[in-house]
């Protein structure tokens, strides 16, 4: 990883990705609107979550430890935000 701020930068565009998302879901489903924001709640508090784990490495003086913290991290948030859009599509296609 190249720049923490880089990850974070990442971490708030999958955020603003997701919650347009769910935007578009209430606009177009009126009806779904308190589960929709449920999921934008859960998915702020997951970003907060990721920032935290961001801010704080495991062993910040070993550089091998660190990189290894970073791409544990990017691959933790990126299931994270996929079962985040999975359970959005599982909202929008129940009756």
């Amino acid at each position: 990883m190249a720049n923490l701020r880089i990850l974070k930068k990442e971490i708030d565009y999958r955020l603003e990705g997701f919650v347009f998302d769910c935007e578009m879901a209430i606009y177009f489903q009126p009806s779904k609107e308190e589960a929709v924001v449920e999921l934008m709640e859960k998915a702020v508090a997951l970003r907060n979550a990721l920032y935290v784990q961001a801010n704080n490495p495991a062993e910040p003086h070993n550089a091998s430890l660190v990189r290894k913290h970073y791409a544990a991290l990017r691959r933790d948030m990126v299931s994270s935000f996929s079962s985040m859009f999975e359970e959005l599509s599982a909202v929008n296609e129940a009756k």
